[in-house]
């Protein structure tokens, strides 16, 4: 299967595509960006330079992921999330002059293997959010969420853990939709 990327996206030369991926209308994917195989990138997603998206990655409309993004296999990325990269962001340095790349320090953020984040989620810089942790819409994560964790809020907390599936784990880490129990490490 081969690229499809809809006419009216700005694709960088300078990136890396895998096969299956689809890039759809109004998308920008900037320079020496990786993306994987079978990912979406739904309308108006705005990819930084140096991302690195995994394989099987969905991205829901108007999303933006900034540099120092790292974003796993399997991740599911909802409309309008905002993954940042500047904890202390301005335009311009002290003395007025216009800040430039260098008068700032990227925070790096990683979004592991199989975690969903929510509509409308913003991810603060140096943030890590664990294995299928699953971030509830609306929610502004400013610290790590652990693996299978369910959080949520601003700042987001953790209200439960979920399965592989999604599901809201019992009391013993099992799952009554698909009957699998997971090992949490609290």
């Amino acid at each position: 299967m081969d690229i499809f990327i809809e006419p009216s996206a700005t694709v960088s030369e300078k990136s890396k595509i895998g096969h299956g991926t689809k890039i759809w209308n109004l998308s920008q994917v900037r320079e020496d960006t990786i993306i994987g195989k079978n990912c979406i990138l739904a309308k108006n997603v705005y990819i930084d330079f140096t991302v690195q998206i995994g394989d099987n990655v969905k991205i829901q409309n108007n999303s933006s992921i900034y540099h120092g993004a790292i974003i796993e296999d399997g991740v599911f990325i909802g409309p309008h999330v905002v993954v940042t990269n500047d904890k202390i962001p301005r335009a311009i340095n002290a003395d007025g002059s216009l800040k430039s790349n260098d008068d700032w320090t990227v925070g790096k953020t990683r979004i592991k293997k199989g975690a969903s984040i929510g509509a409308q989620s913003v991810i603060l810089p140096g943030v890590t959010v664990g294995e299928f942790a699953l971030v509830g819409a609306g929610s502004v994560v400013t610290k790590d969420i652990p693996p299978h964790a369910m959080a949520f809020g601003n700042p987001a907390k953790i209200a439960a853990y979920v399965c592989f599936c999604g599901e809201k784990l019992d009391e013993n880490n099992h799952c009554s939709k698909c009957n699998q129990k997971v090992e949490i490490n609290k």
